[in-house]
């Protein structure tokens, strides 16, 4: 829902754990730095551990009435810790009945960003629970989608951001993205192409290195006018694009990618490197589509 002033919101996914709140204040910084809206949504789906089963009662309509009053509590509690944390952020909340993937979706058609958390498993059975919204959300929303894992992540000074640079559309929108979000933290930026060899190999790799620092270069073109106080330090690295991606970004405040990368197919809803850093990235992951 865009504001009575114009402005389209932060919204984020708020987890009814309240152990659980640095994607809360991811957002709520975000709004500050941006002077956007921030609005808080918590999804009413199948129930969850972050609630507390014993206040739910057998009865469909009782437990339908205790849970709607556990939402409200998990709503409130939010908006005070944003208000300590960010006083001046304007905050609105939203209690939606529905799946959480669904009503997060819904509401990143007004949003400029949406922000959920998530927490690492095992690396057997991947990074997201069942339950989770963010490898759906990322799917499908149609403004830039930050991931936010648990347990919190230390990063490095300087502080830097990592780019994804393959010169496809997603990732020219991934880079400005990138800019903005480094000048807003004074940050530098490391935008990276990242070359796989292929198989069999090629006939002159030397040349194939040179292509890609020029892509690198005409895509970062322009963007270092628009953010001159951006220290920019851009590199062509030889390796597989998730590894090396999540290794670079290991320290970072953030990395940014784009939903699909070049030579995607126009069916995948989701690139294979979009996929993997999310699984394996332990910073927050910004996906951005065209």
């Amino acid at each position: 829902m865009t504001g009575a002033d114009g402005r389209r919101p932060i919204v984020v996914g708020v987890d009814p754990d309240p152990s659980k709140r640095l994607a809360l204040s991811w957002a709520a910084d975000e709004a500050d730095r941006r002077g956007l809206p921030l609005r808080l949504v918590h999804a009413q789906g199948a129930p969850t551990g972050g609630y507390r089963s014993g206040e739910v009662r057998p009865s469909w309509e009782e437990w339908n009435r205790a849970l709607h009053g556990l939402g409200e509590q998990v709503l409130k509690e939010a908006a005070s810790f944003v208000e300590s944390r960010q006083p001046t952020v304007k905050v609105s909340t939203l209690l939606a009945e529905g799946e959480p993937a669904w009503v997060l979706r819904e509401e990143a058609r007004s949003a400029f960003l949406v922000v959920v958390g998530s927490w690492h498993l095992s690396k057997r059975s991947g990074m997201f629970s069942s339950a989770s919204v963010a490898f759906p959300l990322t799917v499908h929303a149609p403004c830039p989608v930050v991931v936010v894992p648990e347990p919190e992540h230390i990063s490095q000074q300087p502080a830097y951001f990592v780019v994804g640079v393959d010169g496809s559309a997603h990732s020219a929108a991934a880079v400005n993205v990138a800019f903005e979000e480094a000048a807003l933290r004074g940050a530098l930026l490391r935008a990276l192409y990242v070359w796989h060899p292929p198989l069999l190999g090629v006939m002159d790799e030397d040349a194939a290195v040179r292509e890609c620092r020029r892509v690198l270069s005409e895509t970062v073109a322009g963007r270092t006018a628009a953010h001159p106080d951006v220290e920019l330090h851009h590199e062509v690295v030889r390796g597989h694009p998730v590894q090396v991606l999540t290794e670079a970004s290991q320290h970072a405040l953030g990395l940014v990618v784009g939903t699909r990368g070049r030579g995607g197919f126009t069916g995948m809803l989701l690139g294979s490197v979009s996929q993997g850093v999310l699984q394996h990235a332990r910073c927050p992951v910004i996906t951005v589509p065209t």
